[in-house]
């Protein structure tokens, strides 16, 4: 009995079959088949080589939502060199409620302004960069994406010892402050606090040792990552005026990402440059000095690096062997069938009329006796 039902399971199963096996005695083959199939799995293989690369690329998810940490403190990353003497200049930072932020970890060094051919060159290459960033800004996915990866973003250090007096002054480090809207600037004097607001000492300065012409190497907000490229920097201001004010109006993103390399909470900003002459008399008021003005947004940008799942990719690859596979199918049968159809209609290839040749009555056939059945009765 089991035997039984195993045959009968088994004859079920073969019918079930949807891949019947064709015996190779009725399988007939041909040239232009062979090319069909030649092309197809060129096709494949070659749509399947290009698939793997997509499968192994990634690609940056940008979502937003509504910033809720606004108790936690904004780090303010600078390296600025400016073209006057560190005693003669002064940084501070005032946000938005007239409070003056504390400047411990700014640090003024005495440099020279000029730059080496080697710290051109760099300063050359970062320029073309922003310029680049500026036209293509899907260039900054590549930036995220190749974090700790590519050069270094900072000013290569001078190399040998400098001849010439140090005239410029390097202002860097780093500073926490509240996320509220501020200001921070390098203006002439050094600044002191007072229960009224704050000011800077520029009585024992001369007017004309005032010269901010600067070069802004390096300035973020949040985490410092290196490989990443802010919109400030490189950016040099070269004036001839005493009397100059140099502002610039950012708005800061707070940004979270997360990529194969590294992870970490920083900030994106964009920024608007403007600069004028300070001229009491033309109504131009103000005071010469570099400000920053800042503001940070309500939204909260996450970029995460993405990448195609294994399952997505077996999908796409078994859609593209069955695609081809199938649409050279179709693409032959239908060849063929308007080949026959020409063949057909006027008579060429195998439709094309056979001459039947006729016996010549003149040649004497001599054809075998046929045995009837009388003698072979006999």
């Amino acid at each position: 009995m089991r035997r039984l039902y195993r045959k009968k399971a088994l004859s079920l199963v073969k019918e079930l079959d949807a891949f019947p096996k064709v015996p190779e005695s009725y399988v007939e083959t041909t040239a232009t088949g062979g090319t069909v199939s030649l092309i197809a799995f060129t096709a494949m293989a070659l749509l399947a080589f290009f698939e793997f690369f997509v499968y192994r690329d990634t690609w940056m998810k940008y979502e937003y939502e509504v910033d809720k940490d606004f108790s936690s403190k904004l780090r303010i990353n600078i390296d600025i060199t400016v073209a006057m003497k560190c005693q003669h200049v002064g940084a501070d930072i005032l946000d938005l409620a007239e409070t003056m932020i504390t400047s411990n970890g700014i640090q003024y060094e005495p440099v020279i302004f000029e730059l080496t051919p080697q710290q051109k060159l760099w300063h050359r290459t970062l320029l073309l960069i922003q310029n680049r960033l500026r036209e293509e800004h899907s260039l900054q996915e590549v930036l995220y994406k190749s974090v700790l990866k590519g050069a270094p973003t900072a000013l290569p250090p001078r190399e040998g010892t400098a001849s010439e007096p140090l005239s410029a002054c390097r202002i860097h480090g780093h500073v926490y402050v509240n996320k509220v809207a501020g200001n921070f600037h390098i203006t002439v004097g050094k600044p002191i606090h007072h229960p009224r607001g704050h000011a800077h000492i520029a009585a024992f300065v001369s007017h004309d040792t005032y010269n901010f012409s600067h070069r802004i190497d390096h300035v973020s907000f949040g985490e410092e990552i290196p490989g990443i490229i802010n919109p400030l920097d490189g950016t040099e201001k070269i004036t001839s005026n005493h009397n100059e004010m140099f502002q610039y109006f950012i708005t800061v993103v707070p940004t979270k990402l997360h990529t194969s390399k590294v992870s970490a909470d920083t900030h994106q900003f964009s920024v608007t440059e403007r600069e004028r002459v300070i001229n009491h008399a033309a109504g131009s008021h103000g005071v010469s000095g570099i400000f920053m003005k800042y503001d940070t947004s309500s939204l909260m940008v996450t970029v995460s690096e993405q990448h195609m799942p294994l399952w997505q990719f077996l999908v796409r690859l078994c859609g593209i062997i069955g695609g081809i596979f199938s649409t050279t199918g179709m693409i032959h049968g239908f060849v063929g069938f308007c080949f026959d159809i020409v063949c057909c209609r006027f008579k060429l290839g195998p439709y094309k009329p056979r001459e039947v040749v006729l016996p010549d009555p003149h040649v004497n056939n001599c054809a075998a006796p046929v045995l009837t059945d009388n003698h072979v009765q006999e």
